[in-house]
């Protein structure tokens, strides 16, 4: 009795290891009720390409809760034998990851597909909008989960100029985290003109020059986190404030 008890405890505690480790390794995942949403902002105030405000209408999703972690990277770099990006300071496994191109996104979600027999990529950035609004929860905030940033984010008043562990401020109405503040994040779109009428499952022009990014980054101002905001890169490109998440399709 006494042995088997004994076993029983090592299988708990290799069973509680491997879910850690397995937690550290792969993203937690949200699911987004799909739904119509008005995409842009009636404002304009954050600039042109914010217009026109279209109607938007998705399929259901998941979406990482928070951003790809340093931690989650280290296990993309030690499986394919990549190196870490550079950084001026020590990385961090709580933090989400920086320095990322697009292309290196991309490259992570064809790894974390294959690993998990899954199909990961990058949010479109119509989906990325609606999660960060709240989806079919939303109370309709300026910022990922309020009316406000300093609760919901990480930005360049705050920040003590660098990223921070991820899930430390308000999730939104979801509960996800991060979406305003702490990195910028890659979607899957070429940036370029809102289309003029009403959408389903848009996933951007079919070719451009600079892929979109969203959500503003621990150095941004309060106005480059706000949910509409857009911003867009050359793929290749790497930043010390541009991380991402990812994306399931259902």
């Amino acid at each position: 009795m006494k042995k088997t008890i004994q076993i029983l405890l090592v299988l708990n505690f290799l069973a509680c290891t491997a879910s850690y480790v397995k937690a550290q390794t792969f993203p937690e995942m949200i699911t987004v009720e799909g739904g119509t949403f008005s995409m842009g902002d009636l404002r304009g105030d954050g600039g042109e390409d914010q217009l026109p405000v279209h109607n938007v209408t998705l399929k259901t999703f998941k979406m990482a809760k928070t951003e790809t972690t340093v931690a989650q990277w280290k296990a993309f770099c030690n499986s394919t034998g990549r190196s870490m990006p550079f950084k001026r300071s020590e990385w961090i496994d709580s933090h989400p990851i920086e320095n990322i191109s697009y292309t290196e996104a991309v490259a992570y979600c064809d790894w974390l597909s294959k690993k998990t027999n899954a199909e990961y990529r990058l949010p479109t950035e119509a989906e990325w909008e609606y999660a960060a609004r709240g989806g079919k929860l939303s109370k309709g905030t300026k910022y990922s989960g309020g009316v406000g940033i300093d609760p919901t984010g990480w930005f360049d008043e705050n920040s003590g100029g660098k990223t921070h562990s991820v899930a430390t401020k308000k999730p939104n109405e979801l509960g996800i985290y991060d979406m305003s503040g702490n990195v910028s994040e890659w979607c899957s779109d070429w940036y370029g003109d809102y289309p003029s009428g009403a959408v389903s499952n848009p996933t951007g022009p079919a070719s451009g020059t600079d892929r979109v990014f969203r959500g503003g980054g621990w150095n941004s101002y309060e106005e480059y986190c706000e949910v509409s905001r857009r911003s867009f890169f050359s793929p290749d490109k790497r930043s010390g404030t541009l991380g991402f998440r990812v994306v399931l399709s259902q």
